[in-house]
């Protein structure tokens, strides 16, 4: 029989899993580019984006037995993937050789 319970408690952990994937290689990847680069692309600077993805990543692995839901995690999850969809391409593009 189906145990409703257990399937949601699989997709909360495969959800929770997934979203510190994203900061890990959000945070990661913030800072493997210069300074220069952000400044350059007209973006927050290094050091603010690397804190503010080190802040997400922590909270998320402070909070981990806590909802995927929970105000904290989203605002994380909303701060990577905004990384990763603007400022990324745009300092990639820049260093690009």
């Amino acid at each position: 029989m189906l145990n409703i319970f257990a399937v949601e408690g699989y997709v909360m952990l495969a959800v929770v899993f997934i979203a510190i994937a994203v900061k890990v290689f959000a945070f990661v990847n913030a800072l493997l580019w210069p300074a220069e680069a952000y400044h350059a692309a007209n973006k927050l600077t290094k050091p603010a984006w690397v804190g503010i993805l080190g802040v997400a990543l922590a909270a998320q692995l402070l909070l981990i037995d806590s909802s995927p839901l929970n105000l904290l995690h989203l605002i994380g999850s909303i701060a990577a993937i905004v990384y990763l969809v603007d400022v990324r391409p745009a300092v990639q593009e820049l260093t690009r050789r």
